[in-house]
């Protein structure tokens, strides 16, 4: 077996941490932006997000939900109507006291004493305040509901320590707030975008996830309930890709969302929050990635397959170009995972094995290299991303397929890819959940640095509140772990809970995290 020369300078047994950031830049998705903690998204990353953000907005829009956009300043008096809420965010959020600057007579910019506003204003870090009041004025009679609403927007919220797409000051994301007559028509909505989000999450990113129950301590500020997608990244550690949220009555009373019911009494609504970020897109990287760069699925690849005509300055180049002209014109012709298929013609001057790397680094799905005797021989050079290297020569993996017969079957090699992505990333999280621990001391020795990538565990929980969560969340705190979610589908428990030696009620898994 030969000896494989990868992509990246940085491999991810090495340093994960590293490889992350390496992965960023030389698939050239996003760079740092000069602001503390905000980044600019380049074109190759934002295609990956505007893919995520159709797939998702399709079904947002099944379920009746419509799309609005809110302010994105909010009077810091909405907030303070929800303490709880207030008390969640407060040590995130970004205010605005001034409206105009003046000189400071050095030079500088100082806020203009003068313009200091009646009331600070929060920048969004979520809607559920300033929607609250928006659904007080649409929301009249049982007849208005349920009330049904989501808007894409960017939020703020002030990160101590920022990582891009995982965490960063300012992020864009999607938030839905829905309005209810009763607790189950809202709870049956909480569900519901549950389950879209892991359905968007396995489908269309090809990253396996388990859903459940956050637990008291890791609810959404103000929310009675709080349900999370969980996904395992390829360092063991745990990322929260999308929560959903049932939030009783709280932000009705805050807000005064009422109704007049079918007897005309007044009630107060039940509402709903959830939402998903660009950190799925980090999820995707962490999840998929490999020391050669990024692999992306191809649901959310911005070009699916890209052509690359070995040009050489010459004038039979453009018999070549015609022949890849050709070649894009009838793949684009073909569908796959129920669309037609995304195929860019890659014209750019330079080598053909040099952009070849540029975009295995990013990631595309399929490569296609056209030669002059691949052109009079009707055959293309195809390199999958998901079978990069041939593991007997230490060499790029290349097909040298006939050409319409590829093109035929391109929609079914594409839709194998996505499959084999998930079915990859589900394998290795199942074969990194490890069950049957019974104490304390044992999450510790699992824990002990002994194992790089440890993984994630599950273990028997008896559902403790108040003090002794608090002493539970500490515990875990000490071995820089948290509670992720109660498994929807895990076993009955039919033991003890190991932190209070109680009977245990559930199941819970526990990791390190993002």
């Amino acid at each position: 077996m030969s000896q494989i020369r990868h992509a990246l300078s940085v491999k991810r047994a090495d340093d994960f941490a590293a490889w992350y950031q390496e992965v960023i830049s030389a698939a050239d998705m996003a760079e740092e932006s000069g602001v503390r903690g905000c980044m600019v998204i380049k074109p190759w990353g934002y295609g990956i997000w505007e893919r995520i953000q159709r797939l998702m907005d399709d079904r947002i829009k099944a379920a009746g939900v419509q799309n609005c956009y809110f302010p994105i300043f909010i009077p810091l008096a909405n907030f303070e109507r929800e303490a709880a809420h207030v008390e969640g965010f407060a040590k995130e959020m970004a205010v605005v006291t001034h409206h105009r600057l003046i000189a400071d007579g050095k030079g500088g910019l100082i806020p203009d004493p003068k313009a200091k506003l009646e009331e600070p204003l929060v920048v969004r870090p979520t809607s559920e305040t300033i929607i609250g009041d928006a659904m007080a004025r649409w929301v009249q009679s049982w007849r208005d509901l349920p009330l049904l609403t989501n808007q894409w927007a960017n939020v703020v919220r002030w990160e101590m320590r920022t990582r891009m797409f995982l965490r960063t000051s300012e992020f864009l994301w999607q938030e839905g707030h829905t309005a209810h007559e009763d607790r189950e028509d809202a709870v049956k909505e909480t569900h519901r975008a549950l389950e879209m989000y892991r359905a968007c999450a396995e489908e269309d990113l090809a990253l396996p996830v388990v859903t459940g129950e956050k637990p008291e301590n890791e609810r959404f500020p103000g929310a009675v309930e709080t349900w999370s997608i969980e996904a395992m990244m390829q360092d063991g550690k745990a990322l929260q890709a999308g929560t959903s949220h049932y939030l009783g009555t709280n932000f009705a009373h805050a807000a005064g969302i009422k109704y007049q019911d079918r007897e005309g009494s007044e009630q107060f609504c039940h509402t709903t929050s959830w939402g998903v970020s660009t950190r799925m897109i980090g999820g995707v990287i962490m999840a998929h990635g490999d020391d050669d760069g990024l692999r992306v699925p191809p649901r959310i690849a911005p070009h699916q397959v890209v052509i690359l005509p070995m040009l050489r300055d010459k004038p039979e180049d453009e018999a070549l170009l015609a022949y890849c002209e050709e070649v894009r014109a009838a793949i684009a012709a073909q569908s796959a995972c129920n669309e037609a298929v995304r195929v860019l013609l890659d014209k750019r001057p330079g080598k053909a094995a040099s952009k070849r790397w540029d975009w295995v680094r990013k990631g595309a799905p399929i490569v296609i290299e056209v030669g002059s005797r691949d052109m009079e021989g009707s055959k293309l050079a195809v390199l999958r991303r998901d079978q990069l290297w041939n593991a007997d020569n230490g060499k790029p993996n290349f097909d040298f397929a006939d050409r319409n017969g590829f093109i035929e079957r391109i929609g079914a090699v594409l839709e194998e890819i996505q499959d084999n992505l998930f079915a990859e990333a589900r394998d290795r999280r199942d074969a990194n959940i490890t069950r049957g621990v019974t104490s304390m001391a044992e999450v510790a020795a699992f824990y002990d640095g002994a194992n790089k990538y440890p993984g994630w565990l599950e273990v028997q929980w008896s559902k403790p509140t108040g003090a002794a969560l608090e002493k539970v969340v500490e515990q875990l705190k000490e071995l820089k772990l948290t509670i992720r979610n109660v498994p929807s589908n895990a076993a009955a428990a039919d033991g003890t809970c190991i932190f209070t030696c109680e009977p245990a009620v559930e199941r819970i898994l526990i990791a390190r995290a993002y």
